[in-house]
């Protein structure tokens, strides 16, 4: 289903689930690239940790599809794609003892764009009273600040 112009909230939302479904898979993706380009292996198992919650999440939104009467569907995320570009011209740049700092601070930055993306969600599902929807998509956005503070927790041990 391609629609090239959003008319109403409705199309909007619609829009923007659609992105966030591809945000999920496009995160998954990197997360193995991460993974596999960090050093240390809790590192390395932090990834593999985001990457299990992931799959939970793009199950999740298949079941917010669903509650919003909405066919699954995908929609280009071009901002994953230039965060995962930006990653691996950081990791490629990077001398191997930096690798789990640089990782880490990729996979937060993707972290705080997968913030936003879920906050618009939850306000455009309220508005709409789909409280069902709501409360699976805060699931979601739950997991994502907690990943972003387990980040921020092992990236200050690096710097601070």
């Amino acid at each position: 289903m391609s629609q090239t112009k959003l008319e109403t909230p409705t199309d909007l939302l619609r829009f923007q689930l659609r992105t966030a479904f591809t945000m999920e898979e496009d995160s998954l993706a990197a997360l193995g690239e991460l993974a596999q380009a960090a050093k240390s292996a809790d590192v390395k198992k932090l990834f593999r940790h985001h990457a299990d919650e992931t799959k939970e999440q793009i199950e999740i939104l298949r079941r917010v599809f669903g509650v919003l009467g909405f066919p699954v569907s995908s929609a280009a995320s071009p901002s994953t794609k230039g965060i995962s570009k930006q990653a691996t011209s950081l990791i490629e740049r990077s001398a191997p003892a930096l690798r789990d700092q640089v990782t880490l601070s990729a996979a937060l930055g993707n972290e705080h764009y997968e913030i936003s993306a879920y906050e618009s969600l939850i306000l455009a599902t309220r508005s709409m009273g789909a409280a069902d929807a709501v409360a699976l998509l805060q699931q979601n956005l739950d997991q994502e600040v907690h990943t972003s503070q387990e980040l921020n927790t092992r990236l200050s041990t690096m710097t601070g």
